[in-house]
């Protein structure tokens, strides 16, 4: 994480409600309405969005975002990790969406990215999507399932590497397999670390976290040599604890705002940027304030998230 650059700030289309959830395919805007809004609210970059939300011609993605000076950082993608059977169509698809970035920016120093984000088949699991939260110790994987499921990100993750160059960071994820500090803690374990880093999503962690958790900057201080790329979230702690109380799916918190604007939410954005700075980190800030589609201003948002981000001296 070490360097010399300036951190920079970017957004992603999650946060207009373009979600890489199944049943949640509608998107309430048009891909380049987004990439407009994006600059129109002071960021310099942005994530791809789920397969074919963007253009997957790299010809025309590239002159979409040159012409509006966005830098192209990561793409997330989803493969259900606890699953064998689908390992190989998930190693299809990132690889898919790897070729895309690598064609898109085919130069530049790639542990600054772009990145493909390896996450779980996220609120796929019943469990894990009524619980999210709230997950206790007692709702993790097996500890016989841990090697595969590990194994199976990093497969991944080396696929991406030997084929494109790229290298690949998971997302540890509200109600995914791997969402509390116990869980990436295991999972850091069991992944190879010149392979596969972790993005570290403040908001996600935060939320997994809960009232008793280490801090964001306690998590920061454990897992830095394996972060790699960082997304910027809130979490409403009042809403995260409501959440728990009144027993809601992850849906439902969605639903309630659980993800707030900068600087409304419990994280300390202030400690996490003097964190950043201490620690030499030169790579993207990435904005994301998840919204179901059609939820919130996302265009006002990300406007007064910039702006909150500029008052920290990002």
């Amino acid at each position: 994480m070490m360097g010399k650059g300036a951190i920079r700030v970017a957004n992603a289309p999650v946060s207009w409600g373009a979600l890489e959830f199944e049943g949640f395919n509608q998107k309430p805007l048009t891909y380049d309405v987004v990439l407009d809004e994006i600059v129109e609210t002071g960021y310099a970059g942005t994530e791809l969005g789920d397969w074919g939300f963007m253009p997957t011609d790299p010809e025309v993605l590239r002159d979409e975002l040159s012409r509006r000076g966005l830098a192209l950082l990561g793409a997330f993608v989803p493969v259900r990790l606890r699953d064998p059977e689908t390992l190989a169509a998930g190693i299809e698809h990132a690889l898919r969406v790897a070729r895309l970035l690598a064609a898109v920016v085919p130069d530049g120093d790639r542990r600054l990215g772009p990145f493909i984000v390896v996450a779980d088949d996220n609120a796929t699991d019943p469990d894990r999507t009524l619980h999210a939260g709230r997950i206790s110790p007692e709702m993790a994987l097996p500890d016989e399932e841990w090697a595969g499921y590990s194994g199976r990100a990093e497969a991944v993750a080396r696929a991406v590497r030997e084929a494109t160059g790229l290298h690949s960071v998971f997302h540890p994820h509200s109600a995914g397999w791997v969402e509390t500090p116990a869980e990436t803690d295991r999972f850091l374990a069991e992944t190879d670390p010149e392979i596969l880093g972790i993005v570290f999503d403040t908001g996600h962690y935060l939320f997994g976290a809960g009232d008793e958790g280490p801090s964001v900057v306690e998590a920061l201080d454990r897992w830095g040599d394996r972060i790699w790329y960082i997304h910027f979230k809130d979490n409403d702690r009042d809403l995260a604890r409501r959440s728990r109380e009144e027993g809601w799916d992850y849906f439902q918190a969605l639903r309630a705002g659980i993800f707030s604007e900068l600087g409304r939410g419990g994280v300390d954005f202030q400690a996490v940027v003097r964190w950043l700075n201490d620690h030499g980190y030169d790579g993207w800030v990435v904005v994301e304030q998840d919204v179901l589609p059609g939820m919130g201003t996302p265009k006002e948002s990300a406007r007064r998230n910039r702006e909150f981000l500029a008052s920290l001296g990002l």
